[in-house]
């Protein structure tokens, strides 16, 4: 019965994104204010990570799984209540920016994010601490179906009209993206897009 919600979701959705409105709406993350820790390592572990559950857009929730001073991150709901979806992230040292930018869906009275872009900050390898800036494209789980996934890359550093790029594959990605068999959408510019670890690989 569930698989067939979901599939009934998905084509609803798809149907929709031609008829309905598309918004951008924003919302803050700050581990210290509007996140909930809910595993950390034990007293006698010598790890450092730590896994959050914070506040999204209006009951979505945003999980952040932090360890070796990278971050993955999952937005909406989980697929099964797993809190421990598949790691997504950079190979280098990374971290991401407090603003969220979720794509909303709006038909009438009932709005609903189907997206996010949200920035993140990789080391680029060369030892000096600088960053390289990308907008990774994330589709966003929801109650029925519960998938998602990066759908797709837009390096900001030496890329013009990044969030005006991001903003486009979300539109047009996120709807019929099959998370685990399609590859994200790269949109490097000039610099190349930093080695990406977890489901999708790339890089």
């Amino acid at each position: 019965m569930r698989l067939a919600m979901a599939g009934i979701l998905v084509a609803t959705l798809g149907g929709l994104a031609q008829a309905s409105e598309i918004e951008s709406a924003y919302t803050e993350i700050n581990t210290q204010e509007n996140c909930a820790a809910f595993a950390a390592p034990a007293a006698d572990d010598p790890g450092e990570w730590m896994n959050f559950v914070c506040e999204g857009w209006r009951g979505y929730p945003v999980l952040i799984y932090y360890g070796d001073a990278r971050e993955s991150i999952f937005y909406g709901f989980p697929p099964d209540g797993d809190l421990a979806p598949e790691w997504e992230s950079f190979a280098g040292f990374n971290s991401t920016g407090s603003t969220i930018e979720w794509r909303i869906m709006s038909d009438g009275d009932r709005k609903w994010p189907f997206a996010t872009i949200h920035r993140w900050f990789v080391d680029d390898g060369e030892g000096a601490g600088d960053k390289i800036e990308v907008l990774a494209v994330e589709k966003v789980g929801q109650v029925f179906g519960r998938e998602g996934c990066v759908i797709g890359y837009v390096v900001a550093t030496g890329n013009g009209n990044a969030n005006e790029k991001a903003r486009r594959i979300a539109d047009g990605q996120a709807f019929d993206f099959a998370c685990g068999a399609d590859q994200p959408v790269i949109d490097a510019g000039d610099v190349p897009l930093p080695m990406t670890t977890g489901s999708e690989g790339g890089g």
